[in-house]
């Protein structure tokens, strides 16, 4: 690696940027600090601009989600679909809706979602996706309308082969459920390529424990080390 290249030098590169951005940079520092020795053993990985690849999303989406509350009023609510690295498989990673979401966040967590997928093996590349939407005290059919008014710009960028969401804060099986049904009926297409679906209509069996068992299972190979 060439020796005027440091680890700092590239981390302001990225900081430089999105000045911003500092969810995202906070990231980008933690995991290139504990792959720098590597990356210093092994230089071919700098040729081409690998990791100024690895660190820009291929792709932002930014739109926003025009709805109607219970009072009959129009809100309006920012949304993004973060889809980061597609380099082994389509993009997957989770929808957030939160007050605190922004696109800072959403690329912090689709640039770790990108290593937390390639880490099980599976052809699953790395994405993230929400919205500054609050559900928190929000009616059922509020929490419906947004969930379905998103979906008329979210659709036409999903699919089994190019972008597959999940759940996250602020989105669980009922949210899932809103938006799969309305993407459904805006596609003509009865696949459905959200995870986190309710068992009626094609969800995984104990997939709400699955982080738990998946927590008994690390710690059961830690002790064992």
């Amino acid at each position: 690696m060439d020796q005027t290249y440091s680890l700092e030098s590239f981390l302001n590169h990225v900081q430089k940027r999105d000045p911003n951005q500092t969810e995202f940079a906070q990231a980008v520092r933690e995991v290139m600090t504990t792959l720098w020795p590597f990356l210093e053993q092994n230089p071919k990985y700098r040729q081409m601009s690998l990791l100024e690849r690895l660190v820009e999303p291929e792709r932002v989406i930014q739109f926003r989600v025009v709805w109607v509350d219970d009072r009959n009023q129009v809100q309006v609510n920012r949304a993004w679909r973060v889809q980061f690295s597609s380099a082994i498989g389509p993009y997957k990673g989770g929808m957030r809706f939160h007050p605190s979401v922004n696109l800072s966040i959403l690329k912090f967590l689709g640039f770790e979602q990108t290593f937390k997928n390639a880490l099980t093996t599976l052809p699953m590349g790395g994405g993230k996706g929400g919205s500054d939407f609050d559900p928190k005290g929000k009616s059922e059919g509020e929490v419906m309308r947004f969930c379905q008014a998103l979906m008329t710009e979210l659709y036409r960028h999903l699919g089994a082969d190019t972008d597959v969401p999940a759940g996250d804060i602020g989105v669980g099986g009922r949210e899932v459920g809103f938006m799969a049904g309305m993407m459904k009926k805006l596609s003509n297409n009865t696949a459905c390529v959200f995870t986190g679906k309710g068992l009626s209509f094609g969800g995984s069996l104990i997939r709400p424990e699955a982080t738990g068992y998946g927590l008994v299972y690390f710690t059961e190979a830690m002790l064992k080390r």
